[in-house]
């Protein structure tokens, strides 16, 4: 009887050990479910919102913060740049310099706006890009697309529904409910500035309001912008991404990631069930990002077609339905340089390698790039070759103040005996007879982006191919 008894509580009890064995298997297997889930979930938050929180970063230093040294002006109001920018530009990666840029940051929550081109000469490109913080270009007009006359047209918030007033030649709708505006009107050179300048004068940015000459809506509530910069962006990605969903009404391709986002208490209005969430996988959530960057970097170099070492961009800017929940096109775009225009209208092959892959350092090597007489960039409007340094993306300072060689400059560069075109890439002077076609490098990795406004059906095509760099021994 003992020894059955003594049988019946060894068996009771490796029950119980089996039972408790596995409730510890089960928590452990749970939690670590869970924590992988959170991972997967900040890797792809990441990716959603990179092109999120980069707008937001601009819009902070360029229309909110007034101490900002990049603030340009207050929503709703135009700021002229009348002169092209310099390395001392750092708040848009890969600026364009060729271009004078016209900016305003759109609040669309009480009103639309009404943005004016006055008549532009025929000869003379601009364009007029709509943008919101989704980075969608929810339009464009201008030279290319609209034609050369004056006129108004209409950007309204994404819930507006109201009537189209007279006098109005288009009406286009944001996804968010601020977005911004941005004019490009080509400059020739330093004596097109004055006619640069009286172009400018020429846009206008109001409310509809003020257009219609009637009493104004009621004024949105005030916004407390919370203070954004380089290493905060980093270091608070996601209270940034939850910050300005608040102004993004979800599409219907974002329903999923934005379902993904409400688990963990981004964007909903419930940003405490995050922190308990951060609290406890913080490693998690910088394992996400630390993946999603590293897909976003790897989608840039693989985001179109290799040609003779330039990157072509098979895939482009556009509006929503361009992208169609492509989150990663999107994030690489915006990485690569954001606010860039839609292939229609400006095309940009880039480059950090020769053709073979070799990386270009302007501190060790020197490079020269040939245009065939017959083999220039084929543009409807103009091109141009920008330097940018590569590790920031940003302008070049050189003794020349020289940021590019465009299409307008052809009269005063040399040409071959044969009509050809060979531009020199380097950091010092390649001699005086040869330095109007300097384009100065950087002390270190070289970063080319190549312009075409209006490109040709033969670049887009792919039947054009940018001719190579070649390493000078």
């Amino acid at each position: 009887m003992e020894t059955t008894l003594k049988r019946t509580l060894q068996h009771f009890f490796a029950i119980v050990a089996t039972l408790i064995s596995s409730a510890v298997l089960a928590q452990g297997t749970a939690a670590e479910d869970e924590a992988s889930r959170i991972r997967d979930i900040a890797e792809e938050a990441y990716i959603y919102g990179l092109p999120i929180v980069m707008n937001y970063a601009v819009m902070y230093s360029y229309a909110v913060d007034k101490t900002s040294p990049q603030f340009k002006a207050p929503f709703n109001q135009l700021h002229n740049e009348a002169r092209v920018l310099t390395p001392a530009d750092t708040v848009i990666v890969t600026p364009n310099s060729d271009t004078p840029y016209s900016m305003a940051w759109l609040d669309l929550r009480a009103e639309p706006v009404v943005i004016t081109v006055p008549a532009v000469d025929k000869k003379r490109y601009y364009s007029v890009q709509l943008v919101d913080g989704n980075t969608f270009n929810y339009g464009i007009f201008g030279s290319l697309t609209t034609g050369h006359e004056p006129g108004n047209y209409l950007a309204v918030g994404p819930d507006w529904k109201g009537e189209v007033p007279k006098g109005i030649k288009k009406v286009f709708q944001s996804t968010t409910q601020f977005a911004l505006t941005i004019f490009r009107t080509q400059l020739s050179g330093p004596q097109d500035l004055e006619a640069v300048k009286k172009i400018q004068a020429g846009y206008r940015v109001q409310t509809l309001s003020a257009f219609l000459k009637r009493p104004a809506p009621p004024a949105a509530p005030p916004v407390a912008f919370p203070k954004i910069d380089k290493e905060s962006a980093k270091a608070n990605f996601f209270p940034y991404l939850d910050f300005a969903l608040q102004f993004a009404p979800a599409g219907s391709e974002e329903m999923a990631i934005r379902k993904k986002l409400a688990s963990i208490g981004i964007g909903v209005g419930n940003f405490d069930q995050f922190k308990e969430i951060a609290s406890k996988y913080r490693l998690q959530l910088g394992m996400g990002v630390k993946a999603g960057d590293e897909k976003v970097t790897s989608a840039i170099a693989n985001s179109g077609e290799r040609r003779n070492g330039w990157l072509f961009q098979t895939a482009s800017f556009g509006n929503r339905e361009h992208f169609a929940g492509n989150w990663l096109l999107r994030a690489a775009l915006a990485k690569a340089g954001i606010y860039g225009l839609d292939a229609s209208e400006a095309l940009y092959p880039m480059t950090r390698t020769l053709a073979d892959g070799e990386v270009l350092d302007g501190s060790k090597l020197n490079y020269t790039l040939t245009f065939a007489a017959d083999q220039l960039p084929p543009a409807r409007a103009f091109w141009s070759l920008t330097m940018y340094d590569g590790a920031s993306q940003f302008l070049v300072d050189n003794p020349i103040k020289r940021y590019l060689i465009n299409s307008p400059m052809l009269p005063g560069l040399k040409r071959g005996a044969n009509g050809s075109l060979t531009l020199y890439i380097q950091k010092d002077s390649p001699g005086k007879d040869e330095e109007a076609n300097w384009l100065p490098a950087p002390d270190g990795p070289i970063y080319l982006v190549l312009r075409l406004y209006g490109p040709r059906q033969s670049a887009l095509s792919g039947e054009w191919k940018n001719p190579p760099l070649v390493r000078i021994y």
